[in-house]
C-alpha cells in the first residue's frame, strides 16, 4: 500500500530519516517498521508564527517494497539532416525551444550574439574587476541569456504543474539535483547553472542541431507577409521559413530592427527601482524570529514585500538569500545592477531589487519605444553619478529615506565598487517617492529591515522587456509576419527562467505545426 501524510517538523530533525519516518507513522497510524520506503515529495519553511518549521509532503510504502523507477528524459533522436528551424537567442526559451524541436524532429539551427558560458565568464570577471562592459559578452548576453547569472531560481506562477515537472526533469536530465523537484521555491545556483546549459548545447550539437555563437541577427528579410531569410553580423544572408524570436529583455537593437522594419511592436508595463542589500542576519532574525544565527538546517532566509505607494505598486523583485549584487549593463555607458547567489546561498548579504511599477500610461503619446528609451535615460545617470568604471551610486537605506547623503558606506558584495550619492539625483522623482513610502512601510512590516547597515544601490532596471511582441494566443506566430514566432521573456511572455523555458517549448510546437501546414 502507498500513502502521502503531510508533516510539520523542527529544524533539528529534517536531516533525520528515522525521526522523520517516526512521526509519520504516527501521523496515519501505522507502526515504523511496517514502512518500507519514504519518500519526499513537497518541502518548505513556514516561518509565520513564532517556531519556524519544515513542512513536508511524504508518499510512504506500507508493507510493500520499493521498486525504483527510471527518471523520464526528454526523448530526443538525430536531426542533422531533418528541416532546419531558426531560432535566435540561446537563453532558457531558446535553449528549451531547441531542445523540444530535436523532439518534434526537426534540426534547430541557433544564433546567439554572445560566447558560450567559458569564454563569457571572463568578460564577467573583466566587468567586474575593471568595469570594463562587452556589449556582446556580459550578464543579459550569451550562453543561457541573463538566467545563468540570475541565481538559476525556477519559481513560477504558472499553474499548469504538467509543465513545470517537465521542465524540472530536463533541468535534473542535464544535471541539476533532483531536490529542485521537491523544494517549494527550487533555485540551482549561479555557479552550477553554466555546467548544465553547457550539457544542453552538447546534446543540441549531438543530436544534429547548429549553434552560432558571435552572432548578431541584424535583418529580417521578408518576401510578402512571410519571412524568407534573415541577415546576420550585417553580412551573412541566410534562408528560413520560420524564426523563433527568444532575444530577451535586454536586445533593444531587435526592438529597434521590429520598429524600423514596420513589424509590429507595443509598448509594455515595466519597473523601475534599486537593489537594497542587508547583512543576511538581519533578514534571518526578521524572518526566523531568532535573536542570534539561524538554526544551521535553515537555509539562508528571504523576504518579498508588496504595497500600493501613491497609487502605484512598489514591491521586491528577483530576492536574492545569501546572495551578490552584479552589474548588468550591455552598454558602457549605462550602469544597472541585478543580484544572484550561489547554489548555497552562503554570502554574508541579502540583496533584492525593490521597485515600482511603470504602466504604459506613463509614456502615451511618446511611441512604443518610450519605454525603453526611458530605461536608458535612468542608466546613462546612474553611471555618470557612479563616476565611471561601473562605480554604482549608492546611499544607506535609513540616509535614502530621509534623503540624506550617507557619509560613508558599509561593506557591499558589489565586485566593481560604491559611490556614495544622493540617490534623489540619480532617480525621476515619482520613483524616489514612492521607494522612499515603500521603504517606511517595509520596515513596519518586518521589523529591523529599515537600518543604515542595508545600503540601495542604483539601478534596477532591466526587471521586464518595456516591449511586447504581438502574437496569436493559439499559434503564437506574430499578426503581420507568418513565420514569426516572439517568445519568452524579451517578447513579453515570460518572467523567468521556468516561465520562458515553457513558452519555449510552447513556440517550437507551435512551429512545428506551421511547418506540418496545421497553422
Amino acid at each position: 500500500m502507498q500513502k502521502e501524510c503531510d508533516i510539520r517538523i523542527s529544524p533539528q530533525l529534517i536531516i533525520d530519516d528515522a525521526a522523520i519516518k517516526k512521526i509519520a507513522a504516527r501521523k496515519i497510524g501505522v507502526s515504523v517498521n511496517r514502512i518500507q520506503h519514504m519518500k519526499f515529495i513537497r518541502r518548505s519553511i513556514d516561518a509565520r508564527k513564532t517556531k519556524t518549521v519544515y513542512v513536508l509532503k511524504l508518499k510512504l510504502w506500507i508493507d510493500e517494497a520499493y521498486i525504483p523507477e527510471s527518471p523520464w528524459q526528454i526523448p530526443l533522436q538525430n536531426v542533422e539532416n531533418a528541416p532546419e528551424a531558426m531560432v535566435v537567442g540561446l537563453g532558457p526559451a531558446g535553449l528549451f525551444a531547441g531542445l523540444r524541436l530535436i523532439e518534434l524532429g526537426y534540426k534547430p539551427v541557433i544564433i546567439e550574439r554572445g560566447k558560450d558560458v567559458r569564454a563569457r565568464r571572463r568578460d564577467l570577471a573583466k566587468l567586474n574587476r575593471e568595469g570594463l562592459v562587452n556589449p556582446e559578452s556580459n550578464y543579459c548576453f550569451g550562453e543561457g541569456g541573463a538566467g545563468t547569472y540570475s541565481d538559476g531560481k525556477l519559481y513560477t506562477r504558472s499553474f499548469k504543474r504538467g509543465k513545470v515537472n517537465r521542465i524540472l526533469d530536463i533541468f535534473i536530465q542535464f544535471g541539476a539535483k533532483s531536490d529542485i523537484r521537491v523544494d517549494a521555491r527550487p533555485h540551482i545556483g549561479t555557479n552550477k547553472l553554466p555546467k548544465i546549459i553547457a550539457n544542453m548545447r552538447e546534446q543540441i550539437l549531438e543530436c544534429g542541431g547548429e549553434i552560432l555563437f558571435n552572432t548578431k541577427l541584424t535583418d529580417i528579410i521578408l518576401e510578402g507577409d512571410r519571412i524568407k531569410a534573415v541577415e546576420l553580423n550585417h553580412s551573412i544572408t541566410r534562408k528560413t521559413k520560420t524564426l523563433i524570436l527568444a532575444t530577451g529583455h535586454s536586445a533593444r537593437d531587435i526592438f529597434t530592427l521590429l520598429y524600423k522594419r514596420n513589424i509590429l511592436i507595443e509598448a509594455k508595463p515595466f519597473a523601475l527601482g534599486v537593489r537594497v542589500e542587508h547583512p543576511q542576519g538581519i533578514i534571518d532574525r526578521i524572518q526566523y524570529k531568532c535573536s542570534t544565527e539561524r538554526h544551521p538546517n535553515l537555509p539562508a532566509a528571504s523576504y518579498s514585500v508588496v504595497k500600493q505607494i501613491i497609487g502605484r505598486g512598489v514591491y521586491s523583485f528577483c530576492m536574492c538569500p545569501g546572495g551578490i549584487i552584479c552589474p548588468a549593463t550591455t552598454d558602457p555607458n549605462e550602469l544597472v545592477v541585478n543580484g544572484w547567489s550561489p547554489s548555497r546561498r552562503n554570502s554574508k548579504y541579502a540583496n533584492s531589487g525593490i521597485v515600482v511599477e511603470l504602466p504604459v500610461e506613463d509614456f502615451k503619446g511618446k511611441g512604443v519605444l518610450a519605454g525603453m528609451h526611458y530605461q536608458s535615460r535612468v542608466e546613462k545617470r546612474a553611471f555618470k553619478a557612479g563616476g565611471g568604471k561601473q562605480l554604482a551610486p549608492a546611499q544607506r537605506l535609513v540616509d535614502f529615506v530621509n534623503r540624506k547623503a550617507s557619509s560613508t558606506l558599509p561593506e557591499c558584495s558589489y565586485i566593481p565598487g560604491l559611490s556614495s550619492v544622493n540617490m534623489k539625483e540619480v532617480l525621476p522623482t515619482y520613483i524616489h517617492k514612492r521607494l522612499i513610502g515603500g521603504f517606511k512601510t517595509f520596515g513596519k512590516q518586518l521589523k529591523g529591515y529599515l537600518t543604515n547597515e542595508a545600503v540601495v544601490v542604483g539601478v534596477e532596471s532591466r526587471t521586464s522587456s518595456p516591449v511586447r511582441i504581438p502574437r496569436d494566443p493559439r499559434s503564437c506566430m506574430h499578426p503581420q509576419v507568418k513565420g514569426l514566432f516572439p517568445c519568452g521573456e524579451g517578447a513579453g511572455y515570460a518572467g523567468g527562467i521556468m516561465s520562458a523555458a515553457i513558452d519555449g517549448e510552447k513556440c517550437a510546437t507551435s512551429l512545428a505545426l506551421f511547418l506540418a501546414n496545421r497553422y
